[in-house]
Parts: C-alpha cells; structure tokens; sequence
C-alpha cells in the first residue's frame, strides 16, 4: 500500500513540474518580443498631421489667378437653391446678387436667415466667404445650409471670382509676394540681378462694404 502511494504521488509530483516547466516555457516563448516593442504601437505619419497647416497658396495668390468660367460651373451646384441674376426670386437659399462685400445675413427680398447668421455680424470679404464657402457650419454652427463646403481651395477661389462678377465686382487682391527665400534666389544664367528695390510687395485689396 505503501509503495503503491509512494508510486501515485511521485507520478503526481512529476505530473505537476512538468506542467509548471510548460508553462514557463510557452511564457517566454510568446511574451520574448515584447522586450523588443516600442511603448507607442502606432507611428506618425509624415505630413499628415501638418496637412494643410501653412501649405499651398493663400487666398491672395489663388483669387488673383481664380478663372470666373471655372465658378461659374462649380456655381452650377448651388442652382437648386440659389438664384444669382439682379431681380430674381429668392429660392430655398437667398438671391446671391451682389454678395461679395455684402453684410452677412442682409440678403433681399425678406428672406429669413437663421440665427446663426443673422447674429454672426460682419460682411462677406473675401476671406469670409472662403471660410463659408469650406465649412457652412465651421463657419456659422446651426445655419440652415445643408451644403458641406468645398474642400479645393481653388475651386472656392474660383467660385467667389464668379460670384464677385454678379453685381460686386469688387477689386481682387493681388497675389502674394514671394517668399524671401526665392525672391534671394540666384538669377539664371546669363540673366542680370534685378535692381534693388524694383520690386515691390504687392498690395493687398479690402473688399469694399456694400
């Protein structure tokens, strides 16, 4: 009897140290590339978080080189809810005759603006009109504009430029002035430095108020 339990409880005994060597080994065996991880599994992605922080033309440099035509088609969009010809009726949106340097919310006809706007103050630059025309709700939270924005800044440009000929027609601005590192950029070959001071910094227009 005595060798009998003797024998159990040695197979038991042995039993467990080979379970608890399993154990341990299979540990080792999946948490050993752990040591080798960094803290942060994910990694940034280069320019992505900076997209659109400082990059591209300004506004400036895209209204001076904005093609009306080209507006006139993206203004093809907004004809379901928009007229745009002096005199017509107001739609589901209001009548967009002479907008450009407009007060915001002042329209004609009697059309009801929403609170958002009729509060927001202010006249539609060209600078403001950018920022609507990217974000209706950015721009103004609880418009009753259901339009999205137009994320091309160019196309946006170009949409202002035609709308600016309906009735505003107000100066655009001029485009920026280079940046210093490329205007102190050596001339071509065979081509003579300009004289200093022949260049001037471009000026910029105010939209005048309506």
């Amino acid at each position: 009897m005595t060798d009998r339990f003797n024998t159990f409880a040695g197979w038991l005994l042995f039993s467990g140290i080979v379970a608890l060597g399993l154990s341990i080994l299979s540990g080792m065996y999946f948490q050993a590339d752990k040591h080798h991880r960094p803290h942060e599994m994910g990694f940034p992605i280069a320019g992505v978080a900076e997209e659109g922080a400082g990059s591209g033309p300004s506004l400036n440099t895209l209204l001076a080189a904005a093609d009306p035509a080209k507006g006139e088609k993206i203004f093809s969009k907004c004809v379901s809810c928009h007229t745009i010809d002096q005199g017509a009726a107001n739609g589901i949106g209001p009548n967009l005759f002479a907008v450009v340097g407009e007060g915001i919310a002042q329209g004609r006809g009697g059309f009801a603006f929403s609170s958002a706007l009729s509060g927001h103050g202010g006249e539609w630059t060209f600078e403001n009109l950018d920022a609507w025309l990217k974000s209706p709700r950015g721009f103004a939270n609880g418009t009753k504009m259901s339009f999205a924005g137009l994320s091309n800044p160019e196309d946006r440009a170009n949409l202002i430029a035609f709308l600016n000929t309906k009735g505003s027609n107000l100066p655009l601005p001029a485009a920026d002035a280079a940046p210093a590192e490329d205007a102190a950029a050596a001339p071509a070959e065979g081509e003579a430095p300009a004289a200093e001071g022949s260049e001037a910094p471009a000026a910029e227009a105010a939209p005048a108020a309506h």
